[in-house]
């Protein structure tokens, strides 16, 4: 039987420790805002930026939300975003994306003050990560390090495979397990032998964006198995990208979906909110 690593306990802890510091930095005259805007009504997009708003209102910062229509212009969301930037009483700023079509998505992180960018997606932030600077972490990746240390899995060391390598995901990843001193291996669509080189993985750690793709024939013995996926099938149940069923027997540690990745970004976004407060 695999160790289940449970991202709804963990996250809990998190959230936790982050109200406490919050009531320390209130104690200490210091506040913080979250300001979310979403841009059209994707059914998606609304349930996350419910989540957020909850996760802000449990740990103790106030959320600020900008719900704007469909058609508002690229131009209406850029003015938007310099003023929050100028609000002094504005830590973080988050753009629910995907945006709209007609929007340029990279111009609109761009915009995004980098100490107001709680996402961790604007350039000087995942330049900070590049060279080892302090800066905000794409959230989703700095929560698995966090799966990782708070279970007792030994990163130092270790063959790291991450497949995928989405600016969001598979490349922050790759460059935070190189910071824990693993050796990494980024694997795509284009890897020769995805099969072998999954196999070499001590640590498995799968964003590819599709279901069920990583089946036990891809896993090693007792690796630990880090699954980022997340798809609804058809008879409405949640799976991820990688088979739970044919892995979990193989696997020495792994992930559930729902219930292991998921939680974990939220509680890290909250954990960026409260390092720009502090900051």
């Amino acid at each position: 039987m695999a160790q289940l690593i449970d991202g709804k306990k963990i996250s809990q802890e998190i959230k936790d420790e982050l109200k406490e510091k919050v009531k320390e930095l209130k104690g200490q005259g210091i506040e913080g805002a979250l300001a979310v805007i979403q841009v059209g009504s994707d059914p998606a997009s609304s349930v996350y930026v419910r989540n957020k708003k909850r996760a802000c209102e449990y740990i103790g910062i106030r959320s600020e939300s900008y719900e704007l229509p469909e058609d508002t212009t690229e131009k209406e969301l850029l003015t938007l975003i310099e003023k929050l930037n100028k609000d002094p009483k504005i830590n973080g700023i988050l753009c629910q994306l995907p945006v709209p079509a007609h929007m340029d998505e990279n111009k609109i992180i761009r915009t995004i003050a980098p100490e107001k960018d709680v996402d961790g997606f604007h350039t000087q932030n995942v330049g900070a990560l590049v060279v080892g600077q302090q800066g905000f972490v794409s959230c989703t990746p700095a929560g698995v390090i966090q799966l990782l240390k708070r279970s007792g899995i030994e990163i130092a060391g270790k063959n790291c495979v991450v497949v995928g390598r989405s600016n969001i995901v598979g490349k922050p990843m790759a460059l935070l397990m190189l910071r824990e001193n693993a050796t990494v291996t980024i694997c795509h669509s284009r890897t020769a032998d995805l099969k072998a080189m999954c196999k070499q993985a001590d640590i498995l750690i799968v964003a590819v964006g599709k279901p069920k793709m990583i089946t036990a024939e891809y896993v090693k013995e007792g690796a630990t198995v880090i699954d980022v996926g997340i798809h609804r099938q058809e008879d409405g149940k949640l799976c991820g990208d990688v088979d739970f069923e044919q892995v979990e027997p193989v696997a020495g540690a792994i992930t559930p979906v729902p219930g292991g990745v998921g939680p974990m970004t939220i509680a890290m976004l909250m954990n960026n909110c409260v390092e720009a407060m502090a900051r």
